[in-house]
């Protein structure tokens, strides 16, 4: 009996089981190594450490998450929440860090600590002050700071101020928390940390997170009255922020110092380095158009800008960026002069170094170019390595290297000679500092997924240096173990209309010649992009088209991969541009596909796509005849701060931008909804988790109320002890087979 595609998709986890992640390449002194996370089958959710060599090519299974007791036990709340934010689907180790050389590992497992030495496998439990949460080894590997109970803890693995193996404290607080990123760094900074190591491992850096001002909401599960409600601190927008601040601590004694700025003015904490470089900030105001680099002296906690840029809308956070290239400050910026849309390049020092139009997604990695001594050269060149794509074709993302001795040459970085357009990512290789033997060089992975790829493709790359001959380049696949889908995508990209709308057509394996109900399939806001030359990303989108659609995926204004002022069409104003690229792009698709049926359209979407596919059919009835809307932002002023002021300012500053942006206004009326009282009015599915924590359910449900104060007729289906990611096997299956069904009654 063959396994459907919604059972699939469940099981798989959206096809990410399987598949080698979290990747770490160095070299150390046993020779190049990378560790990643692996689960045993496409189908098993335990996720295991695994070890492989690239000069032998053998992978071994370093860790066995279920040898351990698998983490089936109650997960810290403080875990339960990092999985939601970083959208964890799957268990066992789920995370893990390793010290400089990549000789010793940390992680926690259903709270408990564990470290490994990778050289022989050999696991041991440290005893904690509670359930542990992100353990990092020191990075000389001597001592493993985690932490629980809101405060820092340290275990000496070696000689040090308590017994090797015993955990001491290092600073708690009551009321505070010390060591653990705040809501808004983890769910929209892209900071998941709270503390970080100094290069000589002997001081810390330490987020103290005070979120007594912040409002506390509360999630209930309606199908359990009898259990107390969740509370938690959610920073609405206009409301109160967590106070942040960074300290430094002696690692030996617990003496702190605390790193000093202007708070008042940059309350935002959004990035912290130190290790080998400085100890560095990068810190934002609450409107977020300008970012500041600040060094701060460890000693003392005084702090010293030594770059600023702005932005008349906003400064986008990039990461990677800021980073160091010797004693040259290296960012990531929206500059509007490069190119007709703008590009977002590197600079260095301020300077654009990277060319027009190739908008930068991440930045990796930047490494000096060393004296045969090992030193760094004094003129700061060297060699950065980063993600970008080329505006002509976001559909593609491609690693690149940037030479930083002009003329700034760039060029994409492969180990392969197929460049084939994709989605292709490397995790670049580390060497420890003071490592100064050049004759092993460090290891490099590269994940690619095209679209004659049914699986994505994992390649590691080490360069074997041989004396009295060439370099040999060693290139080994890490074994993908994922399920092959049931279906093959067939997504055919498209540009449309004036603007150019990077879309994907799906059509019916066996579609005939008849008209077809078109189904778009969005995202449709910022910071996530659909359209992508890679089969993996369009598998669900080529299941629902096999159920009797034309499904119709675009990337509109707001969107990445084309640009500032693209991104930044939607400033002030998260509807208009957004739904009138949608309904553009519809109709150019009929121009090239002349058997999508505009009688009968119909939109889905989840979160951002959620609150799309809602906004469809209240403002474009004449175009929208039926719509599902999963856990949609219906009000903005009950959205996150950090991203909801980025684009619509606060809401006592600038009410119009939630008047024109939200469906519903804060006296539950809907807000310019066209008229529904014809003999056919649009159908509407709302969907919504009631233990989602990031999108609460008060937003479907004052949606729903003011249809049904509007008399608007709609479905709702509450997920009982669901959140934002629905990681349930059974939930997720279903929720697919049941949306399918609602469209093809809503469009008959």
């Amino acid at each position: 009996m063959t396994t459907s595609f919604p059972r699939q998709h469940a099981r798989t986890r959206r096809f990410t089981l399987g598949v080698p992640r979290a990747f770490t390449p160095t070299v150390g002194p046993h020779g190049p190594r990378v560790l990643f996370l692996r689960t045993d089958t496409g189908d098993d959710p335990v996720t295991h450490l695994w070890c492989h060599d690239p000069a032998t090519g053998s992978t071994v299974k370093l860790v066995d998450a279920r040898e351990l007791g698998g983490d089936d036990g109650e997960l810290p709340p403080e875990e339960r929440a990092r999985r939601e934010r970083l959208r964890e689907q799957a268990g066992g180790i789920v995370t893990y860090a390793a010290d400089d050389p990549g000789t010793c590992v940390a992680f926690a497992l259903a709270g408990r600590l564990y470290t490994v030495e990778v050289a022989t496998g050999t696991v041991a439990e440290h005893p904690t002050a509670g359930p542990a949460f992100d353990p990092r080894p020191a990075p000389d590997g001597r001592a493993v700071a985690y932490h629980a109970a809101d405060g820092l803890h340290v275990v000496d693995l070696v000689d040090g101020p308590a017994a090797p193996g015993t955990s001491r404290e290092l600073v708690t607080e009551p009321g505070v928390s010390w060591g653990r990123a705040e809501f808004i760094a983890a769910e929209e900074m892209s900071r998941t940390r709270g503390f970080w190591w100094s290069g000589d491992g002997g001081r810390l850096a330490v987020a103290r997170v005070d979120e007594s001002g912040v409002p506390m909401w509360t999630i209930a599960d309606p199908a359990s009255p009898w259990e107390a409600p969740t509370e938690h601190r959610y920073p609405a927008a206009g409301t109160t922020n967590a106070e942040v601040s960074l300290w430094v601590v002696d690692v030996a004694t617990g003496q702190r110092t605390e790193v000093a700025w202007d708070r008042a003015r940059d309350e935002y904490l959004a990035h912290v380095g130190w290790g080998d470089d400085p100890l560095t900030l990068l810190v934002q105001p609450r409107d977020q158009r300008t970012a500041r680099v600040l060094t701060a002296d460890p000693d003392t906690g005084r702090t010293t800008e030594v770059y600023r840029w702005s932005d008349a809308a906003w400064v986008e956070l990039v990461p990677g960026s800021p980073t160091w290239l010797h004693d040259r400050v290296l960012t990531v910026e929206d500059r509007a002069e490069l190119g007709e849309d703008g590009t977002r390049a590197i600079c260095l020092d301020g300077q654009p170094v990277t060319p027009p139009g190739l908008q930068v997604r991440e930045l990796l990695a930047a490494h000096p170019w060393r004296t045969p001594e090992g030193e760094p050269r004094r003129d700061g060149s060297g060699v950065v390595e980063f993600h970008a794509s080329d505006a002509t074709d976001p559909t593609r993302v491609d690693a690149y290297k940037l030479n930083c001795d002009p003329p700034f040459d760039t060029a994409v970085w492969t180990s392969t000679d197929d460049l084939a357009p994709g989605v292709r990512r490397v995790v670049p290789g580390h060497r420890p500092a003071g490592a100064l033997d050049r004759s092993v060089a460090a290891p490099w992975v590269e994940i690619t997924a095209t679209l004659d790829q049914a699986r994505p493709t994992v390649t590691v790359g080490w360069v074997e240096q041989q004396p009295g001959a060439d370099d040999a380049l060693r290139v080994h696949q890490l074994e993908v173990v994922s399920q092959p889908p049931v279906v093959t995508a067939r997504p055919r990209l498209l540009e449309l209309g004036e603007r150019r709308l990077r879309a994907a057509l799906l059509l019916p394996d066996d579609h005939g010649s008849g008209p077809l109900p078109v189904l778009l399939d969005p995202y449709g806001g910022p910071h996530a992009q659909r359209v992508v030359a890679a089969q993996t990303a369009h598998l669900t989108s080529q299941w629902l088209a096999d159920q009797g659609f034309a499904v119709l995926v675009v990337d509109g204004r707001g969107s990445p991969g084309r640009g500032p002022a693209w991104e930044r069409a939607v400033h002030r104003d998260l509807a208009t541009a957004v739904l009138a690229d949608q309904v553009d792009a519809l109709h150019a698709a009929a121009d090239v596909e002349p058997r999508l049926d505009l009688g009968r359209v119909a939109i889905r979407g989840w979160s951002f796509g959620g609150y799309l596919a809602a906004l469809a059919v209240l403002r474009r009835p004449d175009v929208f005849s039926a719509a599902v809307a999963g856990a949609p932002v219906t009000d903005w002023r009950l959205y996150d701060t950090h991203y909801t002021e980025r684009y619509l300012g606060r809401p006592d500053a600038d009410p119009n931008a939630y008047q024109v942006s939200s469906l519903v206004d804060g006296d539950g009326r809907l807000i310019d909804a066209a008229d529904w009282s014809g003999d056919d009015p649009p159908q509407l599915l709302l969907i919504h988790g009631l233990a989602d924590d990031n999108v609460v359910a008060a937003h479907t449900l004052r949606l729903s109320s003011a249809l049904l104060a509007d008399g608007r007729p709609h479905a709702f289906l509450p997920l009982s002890g669901v959140t934002h990611m629905t990681p349930q096997e059974q939930v997720a299956e279903h929720l697919l087979t049941h949306q399918v069904a609602f469209l093809h009654r809503a469009l008959a």
